[in-house]
């Protein structure tokens, strides 16, 4: 899988970024084996290069927590991968005890990417994995193992297939100078092979007198992956021991598919994957090597991927919007009106084309799946389930959903809070199901889809559902109805429970209680454009339903004028355009106005006196109403005419207006016309709360 990487990331920028992933499937692994209550062969082994490489890549920066947190989780591993048959006497305290690691890393990675430094010390966790590898380990006394001993300790795992296992006739010779030149190869699609090939010279550092590479120093140039990837990287060392320490160093290090010990002669052009003759024939018990492909073979597909700092992703978004900006304007150049240029417009329209396919290669390469927030939700629940008692699973529909990863980074913290929303208050104890004639583990599903430019996101349970009677009595104490309880829908109800400060928690908990989460949901959502409502049945479940953007940066809009003033309204806001001449026209007991539409009667908002424009169009027979709706509220905005649909760029305002409520007002930002003209952009969803 030929690959390559940004070669302005630094060193440590790589460590945290790689060793996330590597902690991300661990914890999948780990769900998954816990579902099953075992370790599949795959599973252990996976587990174990995947604390080999955290471990590897930890000792080359010099954390050494990390590093010795690690390798104590490996030689945990390392028994059971060796005796499979020990996992017969364990429960879940493996499980427990390796998703404490887990956290640990990922707490101490988290600091170290926003101080540069990771200080925790990790004892009491590798006291128990000490503990717990004595406990496994067949034929030994339960003893804790000293953690100095056990971080020191050489892995010699068996030689791997391909390699040769070294013995005293197939050592090869050392030069003149006494140094021996050991060819390795990296695994196909590995990544990252200059980087490895450092880790690697790391390893081999405390055994060895004099130690050198070729090509040498390959930490300091990205280019070198392509050269190392084709034909290996030399190790030329000078053993301080024997050469055999050496050998099973490069065998145990992760990654590796073959090496060979040279001859000083020069090397013949090496094979795709080389792999050193055994010196003795191999025992008849063992698995015979594999049969040589057909030269003919067609070769599989292959994916070239690269790893780029976010910032140069929002730079070339920023390019982008600014190019589609430009062609608008030259395309719109008030100079060329009654002028027939065919020529002309004939190239426009290529141009339009390419910038609406750059646009769309930019934005593809921006989007990421909602998949990996969606499996981060499995390790709440599971946590949730042993400290309150109860059974839950969680299922995901339409995780290959993908979204802008600025958007996808925002919906963290509302996810979490209410999948502990629905864990502590909506699903009930086992016996209480069952009680209600439920099955006793609960169910919460995750689903996600792409309707049009935006995403459908649904959170459902199967639990207790909303109790309307216990929020409206909260309601009532803090002081939130306006009306009789009787006059409010059950939408309305519910949505009071993402009022700021609101709980029906009668005490505060580990979970709930202070009533901050939903609020929390509800502003996060906000700032990416986005709306929820709520439905639920008493008794059977509550479903969440959270609208979308696909993206923050170039929108779909309906240009609309208001006097003088240009506005843009996002696409995805309006449900209809309409005349009078359509619709009823009916006032409320305030005199306020309103229209009649399928039965609903839905508050008119005139933009002109909303934002004091002057304008000659105040008879609403004159301009346009449009319907705009985020499935609880519905408005009808009055303007003075539609321009036509554009595709604009997103651009915020500047800081200094920071100070005022513009956000509150119903604007998000503005955006530059093809005439060099301002037009402001509005948000539907601001309206709505604020004017409705």
């Amino acid at each position: 899988m030929p690959s390559d990487f940004d070669p302005n990331m630094e060193p440590m920028e790589l460590l945290i970024y790689e060793d996330t992933t590597l902690l991300n499937q661990l914890d999948q692994i780990l769900l998954d084996s816990e579902k099953s209550k075992t370790f599949s062969h795959e599973s252990i082994n996976e587990i174990f290069r995947i604390m080999h490489t955290i471990k590897g890549s930890a000792a080359m920066m010099g954390l050494t927590g990390i590093s010795t947190l690690a390798h104590a989780v490996e030689d945990v591993f390392a028994i059971i991968r060796e005796h499979p048959e020990v996992l017969d006497g364990v429960g879940e305290e493996i499980f427990d005890l390796v998703f404490q690691a887990s956290d640990f890393l990922k707490s101490e990675l988290e600091v170290l990417q926003s101080t540069g430094e990771a200080t925790a010390d990790p004892a009491e966790i590798i006291t128990e994995l000490h503990k717990l590898a004595a406990q496994l380990r067949p034929g030994a006394e339960p003893a804790e193992a000293p953690a100095a001993a056990q971080a020191e300790a050489p892995q010699t795992p068996a030689p791997a297939a391909g390699m040769a296992a070294p013995n005293s006739s197939g050592l090869g010779s050392p030069d003149t100078n006494g140094d021996y030149h050991i060819r390795v190869h990296f695994e196909d699609g590995c990544e990252l092979e200059n980087v490895r090939a450092f880790v690697l010279m790391t390893q081999l550092k405390g055994l060895c007198d004099d130690l050198e590479s070729d090509p040498p120093k390959p930490e300091t140039n990205a280019a070198l992956c392509g050269t190392i990837r084709t034909h290996g990287f030399e190790v030329i060392c000078k053993p301080s021991g024997d050469l055999r320490d050496v050998l099973n160093t490069i065998e145990a290090s992760v990654n590796v598919a073959s090496y060979e010990v040279l001859d000083m002669a020069p090397p013949p052009e090496p094979a795709p994957a080389p792999a050193a003759k055994p010196a003795s024939p191999a025992p008849a018990a063992e698995k015979p090597a594999e049969a040589p492909k057909p030269a003919s073979a067609p070769a599989r597909p292959v994916q070239s991927l690269i790893s780029v700092n976010q910032g140069k992703l929002d730079h070339l978004m920023d390019l982008v919007g600014e190019i589609v900006t430009t062609e608008s304007m030259v395309v719109n150049n008030p100079d060329l009106r009654g002028l027939r240029l065919d020529n002309f417009t004939k190239s426009a329209r290529e141009l339009r084309k390419l910038t609406d396919e750059l646009q769309d290669v930019v934005m593809s390469m921006r989007m990421v799946p909602l998949s990996g927030i969606f499996q981060k939700m499995n390790r709440i629940v599971r946590d949730m389930c042993k400290k309150l008692g109860k059974k839950a699973e969680l299922a995901t529909e339409g995780g290959d959903t993908e979204v802008d990863k600025t958007i996808n980074e925002v919906l963290g913290d509302p996810f979490m809070h209410m999948v502990r929303n629905a864990m502590d208050h909506a699903i009930e104890l086992p016996a209480e199901r069952i009680a209600a004639g439920k099955p006793e583990t609960g169910t919460i599903t995750l689903g996600a889809h792409n309707v049009g430019g935006e995403i459908i996101i649904t959170i459902a349970d199967d639990g207790a559902g909303l109790n309307r009677e216990a929020i409206l009595r909260k309601a009532g104490n803090n002081g939130l109805l306006t009306r009789p309880e009787s006059e409010y829908t059950e939408r309305e109800v519910y949505a009071m429970i993402m009022q700021p400060g609101f709980s029906t928690n009668q005490e505060v908990t580990e979970f709930s209680g202070r009533g901050v989460g939903m609020d929390v949901v509800q502003k996060n959502l906000e700032k990416v454009g986005g709306s929820i409502s709520i439905d639920s049945t008493p008794g059977r479940g509550t479903t969440f339903t959270i609208k979308i953007p696909l993206t923050l940066a170039i929108v779909d809009g309906m240009e609309l004028a208001v006097g003088s003033t240009l506005f843009t309204l996002p696409i995805t806001s309006i449900q209809q355009n309409l005349k009078l001449s359509d619709v009823t026209l009916v006032r409320d007991t305030n005199g306020s106005e309103m229209v009649l539409v399928r039965g609903d009667c839905i508050p008119v908002v005139r933009l002109h006196q909303l934002y004091n424009i002057p304008t000659e169009v105040t008879d609403l027979n004159d301009g346009i109403l449009i319907l705009i709706s985020n499935g609880n509220k519905s408005m009808c905005l009055f303007v003075d005419e539609l321009l036509g649909e554009q595709q604009v760029v997103v651009k915020p305002f500047p800081p200094f207006f920071n100070k005022y409520p513009i956000k509150q007002a119903g604007l998000s930002g503005c955006s530059i016309l093809g005439d060099g003209s301002i037009s402001l952009i509005l948000d539907g969803n601001n309206l709505l709360a604020q004017y409705q």
